[in-house]
């Protein structure tokens, strides 16, 4: 069969030709350019903890010698501290230090956390330089057991797509004139896509919803390895907002929020912003070396269709986002991941129109809850009087850094509760912590092979995950509990299913009972929890998620490419 042809070598693109190389699908990346990042330390990447373990599953564990992940998070009004987050230590990689506690008025609590009311909180997100993150992704391509599962074509401009019901044909210009052959196109090349201008897809939005002059600088700051969020600072040009973010080696990105349109920045007027910055924070102006700077305007925009017969979008071609610390390219890794199992799902095994149109019922909805979010919020934030003298203190705060930290409307991972694969009820489900369409919890699980390790590092293989709660299996030997209970059953249940599955097993899920079997997506998304192993139901539930019986192929499909 023809490879998948996917357009552009930025970061979603990337992933998504190992997300699909993971799952046995060749495809072909187009690159406009010659393949080279450029290095750029003022352009960032924020990765919540699912996307980061998405692309550690991909060949890629070198992001957390490239990131920091932030110890705490702190909002400031003027001077005054408002409010401050203490995250949680990150999964395997050592205890991060010890944050501080706010420092609170006698007589009164510190603020409870975001997420949990109190306590710890939740797990830092991944901050680096997007050239890094390039960088690593083409190394894991590079290191790929087959290298001709991905090939990366630099200089290769996209001028012409065709399609038919077999596969679609792409004309690209470069050393030599090539026309490609491939099963589906993915456009992830960028705002300005050329893919989504020759499928005609309209690209409405709004232009310059925020603008921010960016520097990155080593200096040392009074709050090592924190975030900071500094609202209405009193100094002359320290407009209405500012952000500082840790990078590894004790190198920060400041953000300085500008007016949507006018006062240009010139290079005086930005050093004159860092070292007022920096001396209003540390009561002097400290030594620091600056590495890089530039003004970004940010859009928002929404592709009116993100499929178009054989061929998608994704990434900045399809969603254009950022204002209130909302992420793009986060947003645009997602796509990649729930892109990458439905295609390779239909290469192997066909897949229905349901399953390829869920693509777009899944991300574009979820993206535009995103963007609505946002645009619900500005006003509120950004606009002189009205709702702002209403939301003081933490509520305000909360709102304003949703987005930044993962959290809420503005940050929190996707669910799919309406998704056209979602299982119907027919009996014998039973509720867990998790909301079916959510992203599961990355619990500690064990294969019947004996080999343990975090759900997330089961995903991405274009299997279901079958996973029953069994407490006490921990301590028993393997040999007795494989082949006990209702293992045996449960493994013949998910032989049986309409598409490849994985059994494993778990301790504990937040919410679940004993004897619990929880259905996830090869996404991780929690498709089903069932009370018990119910083999009728199980089979109906995996053949919603597979959208159903796949489509005729058509019997002279090609292979190969020109």
């Amino acid at each position: 069969m023809d490879p998948v042809i996917v357009v552009g070598a930025g970061p979603v693109g990337l992933a998504l030709a190992l997300a699909l190389a993971a799952q046995e699908v060749p495809c072909v990346v187009l690159d406009e350019g010659s393949g080279a990042e450029e290095v750029r330390a003022a352009r960032t990447a924020v990765l919540r903890p699912d996307t980061a373990a998405f692309l550690t599953g991909l060949g890629c564990p070198g992001l957390e010698l490239d990131g920091a992940r932030w110890t705490g998070w702190r909002s400031m009004r003027r001077r005054q501290p408002t409010r401050q987050l203490a995250f949680a230590p990150y999964g395997p990689e050592p205890a991060l230090p010890e944050p501080r506690r706010p420092e609170v008025s006698p007589g009164r609590s510190p603020a409870p956390d975001a997420a949990t009311g109190q306590g710890p909180g939740p797990v830092p997100p991944l901050h680096l330089p997007q050239h890094a993150l390039v960088r690593r992704l083409r190394d894991a391509l590079a290191a790929l057991p087959d290298r001709k599962l991905v090939r990366l074509v630099p200089y290769s401009r996209v001028d012409a797509v065709e399609q038919d019901d077999r596969g679609v044909s792409v004309h690209a210009r470069g050393a030599e004139d090539t026309w490609w052959r491939g099963s589906h196109l993915v456009g992830c090349d960028g705002a300005r896509s050329t893919v989504r201008k020759l499928l005609g897809i309209r690209f409405p939005g709004r232009t310059a919803v925020e603008r921010h002059a960016v520097a990155a600088l080593r200096a040392e700051l009074p709050w090592p390895g924190e975030a900071l969020l500094h609202r209405r600072p009193p100094w002359r040009s320290g407009g209405e907002e500012i952000t500082a973010r840790p990078l590894p080696d004790g190198t920060w990105r400041l953000d300085w929020l500008l007016p949507p349109r006018g006062e240009l920045v010139t290079p005086d007027a930005l050093i004159g912003r860092i070292r007022e910055t920096l001396a209003g924070w540390c009561g002097h102006t400290p030594a620091y070396d600056l590495l890089d700077t530039g003004v970004y305007t940010l859009h928002h925009r929404l592709a009116k269709s993100w499929r178009a017969g054989r061929a998608f979008l994704a990434g900045d071609a399809a969603h254009l986002l950022g204002a209130l610390g909302t992420q793009g390219l986060d947003e645009g890794l997602r796509d990649a991941a729930n892109l990458a199992w439905k295609l390779a799902l239909d290469r192997h095994h066909g897949a229905s129109e349901t399953l390829l149109d869920s693509y777009q019922a899944e991300r574009r909805t979820a993206v535009a809850a995103r963007l609505r979010a946002a645009d619900q919020s500005l006003p509120v934030l950004r606009g002189p009087g009205g709702l702002r003298t209403v939301l003081r203190g933490s509520g305000h705060d909360a709102l304003l850094t949703d987005g930044h930290l993962g959290l809420g409307p503005l940050g929190a991972p996707p669910a799919y509760p309406l998704s056209p694969l979602a299982p119907p009820d027919a009996g014998g489900r039973s509720a867990v912590g998790t909301p079916e369409g959510a992203p599961a919890e990355d619990v500690r699980v064990t294969a019947p092979d004996g080999t343990t390790g975090r759900l997330r590092e089961r995903l991405g293989r274009g299997r279901l995950l079958v996973v029953l709660v069994a407490p006490g299996t921990g301590v028993w030997d393997r040999r007795h509990w494989a082949t006990a209970g209702v293992m045996p059953r449960l493994a013949e249940t998910v032989a049986a299913l309409p598409v490849p599955g994985e059994v494993l097993v778990t301790e504990a899920y937040p919410g679940a009972p004993a004897h619990a079997v929880l259905l996830v997506r090869p996404d991780g998304h929690l498709a089903a929890s069932f009370g018990g192993v119910r083999p009728a139901e199980l089979r109906a539930a995996a053949e919603a998620v597979r959208g159903g019986a796949p489509a005729a192929v058509p019997s002279d499909a090609t292979a190969g490419t020109d």
